[in-house]
């Protein structure tokens, strides 16, 4: 009979045999293996050999060099050639003295505060390279001290190169004040100051703040080799002051004998008119008069009946105190000539512009003036410092409002006077530069507080 037939016939049968002989052949097989030599007891021969190591082949085109570190940090006004080499990490006797006899050296870099510097050292920390940078007083450039070790020793030399201005994004809330709101946002002072100045014909940033105001805000840094070097202007801003919403940008009208772009700051200023700022939908935020002589003040006396701090008498106070320290820049509310400037009575130190319509504005109690009878003065311009000559008890600047020689409340004229109009023939790229300030300013309240590239 035929195997196919028979385990056809006899399934369970033929199973059960083929398991018997495989379980067997496993058996024999684990019998043989128990049967052999225990490993333990196997002799051991330690063999030694030579081994030549192959050469290291390194390809012609591969450029082994020294290990180079760089650091950077910014000077100090009190910086020695040693301390600021020491900060840096660098521990070269050679280089110090370098700084300490060149003059190029020595000027850009002793003695000024808050400049980049940027070092490149070898592995024992020995000068290679030192380059500084700074704002110049090119429009749109900036200075920059380079050092390097040559075959003869260290070299100086200064050179200029273009700024980069980089639009940054930031918002933040309201919780005491402006600076502590703009701190925590890592906004720098210099914005918060020009946010403040911007809504100040409508916003009172000493009194009507209140807790959850918000605001956004789109500005420049000026960059030199990547490095930040300055902060720049506000492009635009928004601020949500007790629910009502508040809008600006700056714009300036392009010269129609040139085209230049209105969002750039390094122009000549030759190409471009004198700019501002505007509501979004064109209405102009310049005003023939800035609303305070000082970039950021506190008022410490109105115009009001008061109790004269030094006559002791009921007195009405024609003009409004902002208390600041001695030194503090005061500047012109507004274009025009210097109608005096010298020493007059309790004012002290003062200084008398003449503006336009029979207006004149009074600066008094000056520590210095910067000014004389006669000169022409622009809107912003620095005129003086707060001081505490003539009458007073402290330091202070007294301005005044003299219209046809009626005093007035310059914190009422300041926020009456009339705006500067934009031309119809700029409003085409006016329209162009506020749906990008939409956009921009969309986003910058769209983050969480703080600042971003």
């Amino acid at each position: 009979m035929a195997t196919s037939q028979i385990i056809h016939q006899h399934p369970k049968r033929m199973t059960a045999a083929i398991a018997a002989l495989l379980l067997s052949g496993g058996g024999g097989a684990f019998a043989v293996a128990s049967l052999g030599p225990d490993p333990a007891e196997l002799p051991v021969r330690e063999v030694l050999e030579q081994v030549q190591a192959l050469p290291i082949i390194v390809p012609a085109d591969l450029d082994l060099q020294a290990l180079q570190l760089f650091r950077s940090d910014l000077t100090r006004s009190t910086d020695t050639a040693d301390t600021l080499l020491k900060r840096l990490g660098v521990d070269d006797a050679a280089a110090a003295a370098f700084l300490r006899s060149d003059a190029t050296a020595r000027q850009a870099l002793l003695g000024s505060s808050g400049r980049n510097v940027t070092v490149e050292t070898n592995e024992r920390n020995r000068l290679l390279k030192l380059s500084a940078r700074w704002s110049g007083d090119t429009d749109g450039k900036f200075n920059r001290l380079v050092l390097d070790q040559t075959a003869q020793g260290f070299a100086s030399r200064i050179e200029s190169a273009p700024v980069s201005a980089i639009s940054r994004l930031a918002s933040g809330t309201i919780q005491s004040s402006l600076f502590a709101a703009t701190d925590d946002a890592n906004i720098p002072d210099a914005i918060a100051i020009q946010v403040a100045e911007i809504f100040a014909g409508d916003i009172d940033f000493h009194r009507a703040l209140r807790k959850g105001d918000r605001f956004s805000v789109v500005y420049e840094t000026l960059e030199g080799d990547g490095e930040t070097l300055s902060t720049g202007r506000v492009l635009s801003a928004e601020f949500v002051n007790n629910g009502k919403i508040f809008q600006a940008m700056w714009f300036q009208e392009p010269d129609l004998s040139t085209t230049v772009t209105a969002r750039t700051t390094n122009v000549a200023a030759s190409a471009r008119s004198k700019g501002g700022y505007y509501t979004l939908d064109g209405q102009s935020l310049r005003r023939a008069f800035l609303a305070s002589p000082m970039e950021f003040s506190r008022v410490t006396s109105g115009f009001k009946m008061r109790m004269h701090p030094i006559l002791k008498v009921m007195r009405a106070h024609q003009g409004v105190d902002y208390g600041a320290p001695t030194g503090t820049a005061v500047r012109s509310v507004g274009d025009g000539v210097v109608d005096f400037a010298g020493v007059q009575n309790g004012y002290g130190n003062v200084i008398i512009v003449q503006h336009r319509n029979n207006l004149k504005t009074v600066y008094a109690h000056l520590s210095r003036m910067n000014v004389r009878k006669g000169e022409r003065v622009d809107q912003g311009q620095n005129i003086g410092a707060v001081g505490a000559t003539g009458w007073a008890t402290g330091p202070h600047l007294h301005f005044e409002y003299r219209i046809n020689g009626v005093y007035h409340d310059p914190l009422t004229v300041a926020r009456g006077n009339e705006t500067i109009p934009l031309a119809a023939s700029a409003r085409p790229v006016f329209a162009k530069l506020a749906a990008e300030n939409r956009i921009a300013l969309a986003a910058a309240a769209s983050m969480q507080p703080g600042s971003a590239q």
